[in-house]
């Protein structure tokens, strides 16, 4: 969420700021307003109380010294109902300011690239050149069928649309990536492995920013204990971890590796990325999350990065980090790189990772803070997250580019201990 000062000091220049991610977000100029008249209300209300305060003092007075204290008991007799319908007023007030506050995405890092959409995005470095074929590369999805590590079929009957069933060595193949990212994580990068809950409450949702811009694309869980969410991603839960608390500063950076199902509706993706396991309604996702000082949060972002390229360079897969521009941002985010793997059967390299640093914005809304040394105020910390990776998309990518002539899939060295094959046949 955004400062509110930041909209009381400028809000033309936080609307531009904002409209270089191709909305409208001219209804600032209201909120503005409202909280200009919100404010108006405070001191009017604090003026009545004074007032009433103040004659009830008189009244106690005139009481003691047995005088009448009729015309002033008729001069108060008024405030009570006057505070309270101005109270009213705003709390009113405040709950619409808050949401319009909660729909308002982040303000982009001054230093990202002002553009429209990801035609604008800058590729920064690439890893390997495309791999290439003596034979007509297949896509994933024949690959895995035929092989017998696929069923898409038995997973629609079971379930539905976007839904796969893992068998045999596919099964194996995705476990061996999980495993192998969270010990690369956990081991050689200092992340500590967490498996959160797959169930978040509304208050997650709300910190993280999911709620309530993209409501329609959560899983509502049905319960009567509970409003509670199927996750969407490890970032809303372990962010979450610390909602409401003020953390040691002496502790950050605090690095976690997040294993976790996560579940989108994928609402407004019909017909997008239909065939194969590209885009999920459940999928696996290895997710690195850290909790930085503001002024150390952009060195962390570089760490992260390279914590991500990592996995893909240890498979020894093609790919290429880009860094997004204005029109590509997520809602939540400041600054955001995207890995892109190649993938043969599409003659392009595909999103299989996003870092970001969402600066404060999360932790305002989440209320996490701390104390950069034990005797100073609180601060908001800076909360960053990324995919470590997503496990679904490289197993595409393991299996495209690892294919063989035979339609076999050769293992990567580094996951040959992880799944004690070398081939998948």
């Amino acid at each position: 969420m955004l400062d509110i000062k930041l909209i009381r000091e400028d809000v033309e220049e936080v609307i531009r700021r904002l409209n270089t991610r191709g909305g409208d977000f001219s209804y600032l100029r209201d909120v503005q307003a409202m909280d200009i008249k919100r404010r108006e209300l405070l001191t009017t209300v604090e003026a009545l109380k004074n007032e009433r305060n103040q004659k009830s003092k008189q009244i106690g007075e005139l009481k003691r010294n047995k005088q009448d204290a009729t015309e002033v008991l008729q001069s108060v007799a008024h405030l009570g109902d006057e505070i309270k319908a101005i109270e009213a007023e705003v709390t009113e007030l405040e709950e619409k300011i808050r949401y319009n506050m909660l729909i308002t995405p982040n303000l982009v890092n001054l230093n990202v690239k002002v553009g429209k959409d990801e035609t604008e995005n800058r590729v920064m470095k690439t890893f390997m050149e495309p791999t290439k074929f003596d034979f007509e590369p297949k896509d994933h999805a024949e690959l895995g069928e035929k092989l017998g590590i696929f069923d898409f079929g038995r997973a629609a009957k079971v379930t539905g649309s976007r839904f796969v069933i893992y068998k045999g060595l596919g099964a194996r193949l995705e476990r061996a990536l999980i495993s192998f990212m969270m010990d690369l994580h956990s081991k050689k990068h200092g992340y500590t492995e967490v498996i959160p809950p797959y169930i978040v409450n509304r208050a997650s949702m709300i910190g993280t920013g999911q709620f309530p811009k993209f409501e329609e694309d959560a899983y509502h869980v049905v319960s009567d204990e509970e409003d509670w969410y199927l996750n969407p991603t490890a970032e809303v839960p372990t962010i979450n971890m610390y909602r409401d608390e003020i953390i040691d500063g002496d502790l950050l950076p605090i690095k976690y590796a997040s294993y976790t199902t996560a579940f989108r509706a994928e609402a407004g993706s019909a017909g997008r990325d239909t065939k194969g396991i590209l885009r999920q309604h459940q999928f696996n996702k290895v997710e690195l999350i850290k909790f930085a000082r503001p002024e150390e949060s952009y060195k962390e972002l570089d760490e992260m990065v390279l914590n991500s390229e990592a996995v893909l360079k240890e498979l020894k897969i093609p790919y290429r980090v880009v860094e997004l521009c204005t029109g590509d941002m997520g809602f939540g985010m400041a600054t955001t790189y995207d890995i892109e793997v190649w993938l043969p059967s599409q003659n392009t390299y595909r999103e299989i990772a996003s870092i970001s640093n969402a600066e404060d914005y999360q932790a305002r809304r989440a209320n996490i803070r701390f104390r950069p040394t034990k005797d100073a105020k609180t601060e908001y910390v800076h909360t960053l997250n990324g995919s470590g990776l997503a496990v679904g998309r490289c197993v595409i990518a393991v299996i495209e580019n690892y294919q063989q002539a035979d339609g076999t899939i050769k293992v990567p060295e580094v996951l040959i201990p992880y799944m004690g094959v070398t081939e998948i046949k």
